[in-house]
């Protein structure tokens, strides 16, 4: 039976990425610092994400290591949180590399996660895999980018000759699962705060679980790509438009607005920074359309009604 080893596999995209490979044949391993016996069929191993040890055997044979790895960015900037945002990644990935240096049969493709916050802020045309790389002019500092080139290079650094490698640059993925944005934008909107933020003209990129799950599957399969790819859906759009179809989906007439200022305050109370907000991320992927990869939901409004009533299901 094919096998694919999910580092990270118990937050919201391994368990959207362990679902639907099971659902495929595939069997599953996860690697976790908290071990227990999984519901769905998959299996999980130990580990401390940043050494070597008895896991590494998982490697061999694999079909393929997916690394999610990484403290959430949802929240305050300071001191330690800077040290345990970056040292997750950073450390967890050099692992993964050393782990597949020393394997007989290594895993033909190791997919190891980055952002799409990696481009520089713009209002202008999106960014593909040859975009700029950089921050928002008002910036107070670079930290979200430092993370992601340290998060790639050591990606890059790594000795894996046999395996190829791919840094997967995502937008924000919506998804029904615990942690997903999609939750919180939607009890938002129902509430009546589902209004622009900021002024609403920032893009958002983004896109629906299933592709990004679906165009994992074809990163695996299709052994001429390797290096960066962008997983976004071709269409981002404005916040202000986000939150128009957050509405229209929902019935929602009214959708307060949160000003600048006003998100400022909340970032400081909800311990996150404003920057992941306000910051325009317009980012497609040229790669996968090259490659014969097509999206199943191109367009926001679509997702989001697919979403809403997957979640109808589950209520």
């Amino acid at each position: 039976m094919k096998r694919i080893v999910i580092a990270g596999g118990s937050g919201f995209l391994g368990r959207a990425l362990t679902a639907h490979f099971l659902e495929r044949g595939y069997a599953i391993t996860i690697l976790t610092r908290s071990p227990k016996m999984p519901a769905n069929g998959a299996r999980e191993i130990a580990w401390d994400a940043h050494t070597v040890g008895d896991w590494a055997r998982e490697l061999e044979g694999a079909k393929a290591i997916i690394n999610l790895v990484g403290r959430s960015v949802n929240c305050r900037y300071h001191e330690r949180n800077r040290r345990l945002i970056m040292e997750s990644r950073v450390r967890s990935t050099r692992a993964i590399g050393e782990a597949i240096s020393v394997c007989k049969t290594p895993p033909p493709v190791w997919l190891n996660a980055s952002t799409a916050t990696i481009y520089r802020h713009t209002f202008g045309p999106a960014w593909d895999e040859s975009g700029e790389i950089g921050w928002m002019p008002e910036a107070r500092d670079e930290f979200s980018i430092e993370v992601a080139t340290a998060w790639e290079r050591t990606l890059n650094e790594m000795p894996t000759s046999g395996t190829r490698k791919i840094a997967m640059r995502a937008a924000m993925v919506l998804g029904t699962g615990e942690n997903s944005v999609f939750p919180v934008m939607l009890r938002l909107t129902r509430f009546g705060l589902g209004g622009a933020m900021g002024n609403g003209k920032q893009f958002v990129s983004w896109v629906h679980e299933m592709d990004f799950c679906r165009a994992v599957e074809w990163l695996i399969a299709h052994d001429e790509l390797s290096g960066t790819v962008n997983i976004a859906s071709p269409n981002p759009i404005t916040n202000a438009e986000m939150m128009r179809t957050f509405r229209d989906v929902c019935d929602m007439p009214i959708g307060l607005p949160a000003t600048k200022w006003m998100l400022e305050i909340g970032a400081f109370f909800l311990r996150t920074e404003p920057e992941l907000i306000i910051k325009s991320r317009r980012v497609i992927s040229r790669r996968l359309p090259e490659s014969g990869f097509t999206f199943r939901f191109p367009f926001l409004r679509q997702a989001l009604e697919d979403l809403l009533a997957r979640r109808r299901l589950n209520e």
